[in-house]
Protein backbone atom coordinates (compact mmCIF):
# COMPACT_ATOMS: atom_id res chain seq x y z
CA UNK A 1 0.00 0.00 0.00
CA UNK A 2 2.72 2.58 1.01
CA UNK A 3 4.67 1.75 -2.79
CA UNK A 4 1.11 2.30 -4.54
CA UNK A 5 0.79 5.61 -2.66
CA UNK A 6 4.60 6.45 -3.46
CA UNK A 7 4.18 5.66 -6.75
CA UNK A 8 1.19 7.60 -7.38
CA UNK A 9 2.83 10.99 -6.26
CA UNK A 10 5.39 10.50 -8.08
CA UNK A 11 3.17 9.96 -11.40
CA UNK A 12 1.50 13.00 -10.36
CA UNK A 13 4.39 15.42 -9.30
CA UNK A 14 6.04 14.09 -12.67
CA UNK A 15 2.73 14.75 -14.27
CA UNK A 16 2.38 18.60 -12.61
CA UNK A 17 5.99 19.49 -13.30
CA UNK A 18 5.98 18.79 -16.85
CA UNK A 19 2.60 20.48 -17.83
CA UNK A 20 3.50 23.77 -15.80
CA UNK A 21 6.49 23.72 -17.27
CA UNK A 22 4.81 23.38 -20.94
CA UNK A 23 2.02 26.25 -19.92
CA UNK A 24 4.41 28.44 -18.66
CA UNK A 25 6.83 28.60 -21.42
CA UNK A 26 3.43 28.93 -23.96
CA UNK A 27 2.97 31.57 -21.68
CA UNK A 28 5.73 33.29 -21.52
CA UNK A 29 6.73 32.96 -25.52
CA UNK A 30 2.98 34.45 -26.33
CA UNK A 31 4.16 37.09 -24.26
CA UNK A 32 7.51 38.19 -25.68
CA UNK A 33 6.27 37.54 -29.17
CA UNK A 34 3.46 39.85 -28.49
CA UNK A 35 5.92 42.29 -27.31
CA UNK A 36 8.25 42.08 -29.76
CA UNK A 37 5.80 42.81 -32.66
CA UNK A 38 4.73 45.63 -30.49
CA UNK A 39 8.22 47.02 -30.31
CA UNK A 40 9.13 46.90 -34.26
CA UNK A 41 5.55 48.01 -34.87
CA UNK A 42 6.37 51.33 -33.13
CA UNK A 43 9.92 51.56 -33.89
CA UNK A 44 10.70 49.74 -37.31
CA UNK A 45 14.46 51.02 -37.14
CA UNK A 46 15.33 49.58 -33.84
CA UNK A 47 14.54 46.21 -35.40
CA UNK A 48 17.87 44.49 -34.91
CA UNK A 49 18.52 45.36 -31.50
CA UNK A 50 14.25 44.42 -30.35
CA UNK A 51 15.07 40.93 -32.17
CA UNK A 52 18.81 40.67 -30.27
CA UNK A 53 17.33 40.53 -27.09
CA UNK A 54 13.55 38.76 -28.41
CA UNK A 55 15.89 35.74 -29.41
CA UNK A 56 17.82 36.23 -26.25
CA UNK A 57 15.00 36.04 -23.83
CA UNK A 58 13.45 33.15 -25.62
CA UNK A 59 16.87 31.28 -25.23
CA UNK A 60 16.58 31.78 -21.57
CA UNK A 61 13.12 30.96 -21.15
CA UNK A 62 13.41 27.75 -22.72
CA UNK A 63 15.58 26.40 -21.02
CA UNK A 64 13.10 26.99 -17.95
CA UNK A 65 11.47 23.94 -19.37
CA UNK A 66 13.99 21.85 -20.33
CA UNK A 67 15.10 21.50 -16.65
CA UNK A 68 12.04 20.90 -15.21
CA UNK A 69 11.68 18.27 -17.61
CA UNK A 70 14.72 16.77 -16.21
CA UNK A 71 14.29 17.06 -12.87
CA UNK A 72 10.68 15.29 -13.38
CA UNK A 73 12.88 12.60 -15.46
CA UNK A 74 15.10 12.47 -12.39
CA UNK A 75 11.90 12.41 -10.20
CA UNK A 76 10.55 9.37 -11.97
CA UNK A 77 13.92 7.16 -12.77
CA UNK A 78 15.81 8.37 -9.45
CA UNK A 79 12.57 8.93 -7.39
CA UNK A 80 15.45 9.69 -4.42
CA UNK A 81 16.36 5.92 -3.82
CA UNK A 82 13.25 4.91 -3.37
CA UNK A 83 13.11 2.43 -6.52
CA UNK A 84 9.72 3.73 -7.88
CA UNK A 85 10.72 2.71 -11.78
CA UNK A 86 10.70 -0.88 -9.70
CA UNK A 87 7.51 -0.39 -8.98
CA UNK A 88 6.50 1.28 -12.06
CA UNK A 89 7.86 -1.49 -14.11
CA UNK A 90 4.60 -3.93 -13.85
CA UNK A 91 2.26 -1.28 -14.53
CA UNK A 92 4.75 -0.05 -17.59
CA UNK A 93 4.59 -3.60 -18.68
CA UNK A 94 8.23 -3.92 -18.29
CA UNK A 95 10.14 -7.30 -17.59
Amino acid sequence: MENAILTASVIVGFALMVGFAAFGSAIGDGIIGSKAVESIARQPEARPNIFFFYFLGFGILEAFPIIAIALAFFLLIGGGGLGVMKALTPVLGGH
